[in-house]
């Protein structure tokens, strides 16, 4: 198989035969081995349906349909785990991302990288408050974590088979594709875009699965939250340390104090501050260690027309 499209659905039954559609009509020309997976991330509408119907008229249409909502970085691990195209890309379902992109990422990549992403210069169709949370999420990751994150992308890239086998090697809970795909390094580039507005339909990306989305990638590649949370901590102990002084002052030298206040204050601070300090950085690493040592599948299929085992890379990669 030369080329795989992942493409994770969620609740897009009305661009499901528009995106089946422009898909041939990019790849077909291409005159390559390819194969459509649709990954059905607990649709409540009649997605999952529509890929069936396209799969029993198309061999190259593969499904795979989850239990229920696992969520959208999961739906594409999925993806990536069944296919087995030398060459994988990662799209949505929603059109914003125009598969007509697909043919300069495959060019790029045969000029000797190994990950073409899709850079985004406009985006359209989304509201001021969404566009400048999105920018100031990205540049925050790119300024605290200590990998190169491309700002201003998405999932929406191609990658190669050696990729994808250093990808299954990367098995946390908590995933965040894009920037795993920035740790494994390799040669890198992108083509720019402009995106465009959703085709139809509404977005499965609520806020709260953003914020989400934004706390796994700022937790798993960067220890910045830790050390605010320490940096923080000896603040305010150290403000402490200063009411403490005062609190002396005011008992032994002016004698201008409440009885009971200078205690009370001083022990509240200064057990606030080193709780603020213990909470920070055990807390964190705990809830981030008992969701992968539990060893839970990331998912569960409820369905595929998928025969094929998974493919299990080496440790090593070669």
């Amino acid at each position: 198989m030369d080329l795989s499209i992942v493409i994770p659905i969620y609740n897009e039954e009305d661009n499901i035969r528009a995106l089946y559609e422009r898909l041939c009509g990019v790849v077909g020309p291409m005159h390559l081995r390819y194969e459509f997976i649709f990954v059905n991330d607990g649709s409540k509408d009649r997605s999952l349906a529509l890929v069936q119907e396209l799969a029993s008229h198309d061999e190259r249409v593969r499904y795979i349909d989850f239990s229920r909502n696992f969520g959208h970085q999961i739906a594409v691990t999925a993806g990536l785990d069944l296919s087995v195209g030398e060459a994988v890309v990662i799209i949505d379902a929603d059109l914003q991302d125009p598969p007509e992109l697909i043919v300069p990422l495959y060019q790029k990549l045969q000029q000797g990288h190994e990950v073409v992403y899709a850079k985004r210069r406009t985006r359209q169709g989304e509201s001021v408050a969404k566009k400048f949370t999105a920018k100031l999420f990205y540049r925050i990751l790119a300024r605290i974590t200590n990998i190169s994150i491309p700002v201003d992308t998405g999932d929406f890239r191609i990658i190669s088979r050696k990729v994808v086998d250093a990808l299954k090697l990367m098995p946390e809970q908590s995933k965040f594709i894009r920037g795993q795909i920035s740790w494994i390094g390799y040669r890198q580039t992108y083509v720019e875009y402009d995106r465009a507005e959703r085709a139809g339909g509404e977005t499965g990306y609520t806020y709260s699965k953003m914020i989400k989305l934004a706390l796994d990638g700022i937790t798993a590649f960067s220890d910045a939250p830790l050390k605010a949370a320490t940096i923080s901590g000896f603040i305010v102990s150290g403000v402490a340390f200063l009411v403490l002084l005062y609190t002396l002052y005011s008992r032994f030298v002016t004698k201008e104090y409440e009885p009971g206040w200078p205690s009370l204050m001083t022990s509240i601070l200064f057990l606030g501050g080193v709780q603020l300090i213990a909470v920070g950085i055990i807390g964190e690493y705990i809830s981030r260690l008992s969701a992968n040592v539990r060893q839970r599948p990331l998912y569960i299929i409820s369905d595929t027309n998928i025969t094929r085992k998974t493919q299990q890379p080496t440790k090593e990669l070669q």
